[in-house]
């Protein structure tokens, strides 16, 4: 995923990014296009390789330590969204 850094000359962009900050949004474009907006507090990427080899990028993914104990961690967590419950909340079908 690539970051892309606001500068701030750019006021709407930072007085939106300011706005998603408490609760998120869907932002959509006139062809109906939607694309979800969040705060990613505590996120944290793990790069695991650019192969082309589906089976090495597997192999590379299950050897990331940090990677296996975050999920590790997030499975023990209790409250879960299903898909069928955010599907609802963003008006899908």
């Amino acid at each position: 995923m690539r970051i892309v850094t606001v500068p701030e000359e750019q006021k709407f962009l930072l007085e939106l990014l300011e706005t998603v900050r408490e609760e998120g949004a869907i932002l959509q474009t006139t062809d109906g296009q939607q694309f979800v907006l969040l705060v990613l507090e505590d996120w944290q990427g793990f790069d695991v390789g650019e192969s082309d080899d589906f089976e090495q990028e597997v192999k590379a993914t299950s050897e990331n330590q940090a990677l296996m104990a975050l999920l590790a961690q997030r499975r023990t967590q209790e409250k879960r969204i299903s898909l069928a419950d955010v599907k609802k909340q963003l008006g899908l079908s």
